[in-house]
């Protein structure tokens, strides 16, 4: 089979309609979740999606650097780090220099962020997606599995 495109492949590629484009479907749907989760933010009295995520991820894995975390979740310490400032002045994470190396800020939560956190547990929004928990299960899998294949296709080669 050819790596190149036929002409009639061509044509219909440019005929698709946007609702047919798969980036646009995990961007709209996006989107979507984020409407969805603002009610349970707001029971949390959380501002931000990211703020939970940073939460989530702090309860799986304590004292994490704000570059490992920041990694985790997909962003730029201009994005992460005033988001942490504001989680720990809302009492949640306490930031601290790594003693064994200076250079590095650990993250931790507080008694209170884990109880944030438990909190969140009891929300989902499964039931809402309309798919079974083995559907959302094999959808989330899907999608983490393109995500990870676009990362390594546009990754620079040191």
């Amino acid at each position: 089979m050819s790596a190149q495109i036929t002409k009639a492949q061509a044509t219909k590629a440019q005929s698709r309609r946007l609702t047919e484009f798969m980036c646009f479907s995990i961007y709209s749907a996006n989107l979507a979740f984020g409407r969805a989760y603002q009610p349970i933010l707001e029971k949390l009295g959380l501002a931000s999606y990211t703020q939970y995520i940073a939460i989530v991820a702090l309860w799986e894995e304590d004292g994490q650097t704000v570059g490992g975390l920041g990694e985790k979740l997909f962003l730029e310490s201009n994005t992460l780090t005033p988001m942490l400032k504001k989680l720990e002045e809302m009492g949640y994470v306490r930031r601290q220099r790594d003693p064994q190396d200076e250079r590095q800020v650990r993250v931790h939560l507080t008694p209170q962020g884990r109880r944030l956190r438990e909190k969140g547990m009891t929300m989902s929004l499964v039931k809402d997606t309309g798919l079974s928990p083995d559907e959302f299960a094999q959808v989330q899998k899907a999608v983490a599995r393109v995500r990870d294949n676009l990362l390594r296709a546009t990754r620079k080669p040191e």
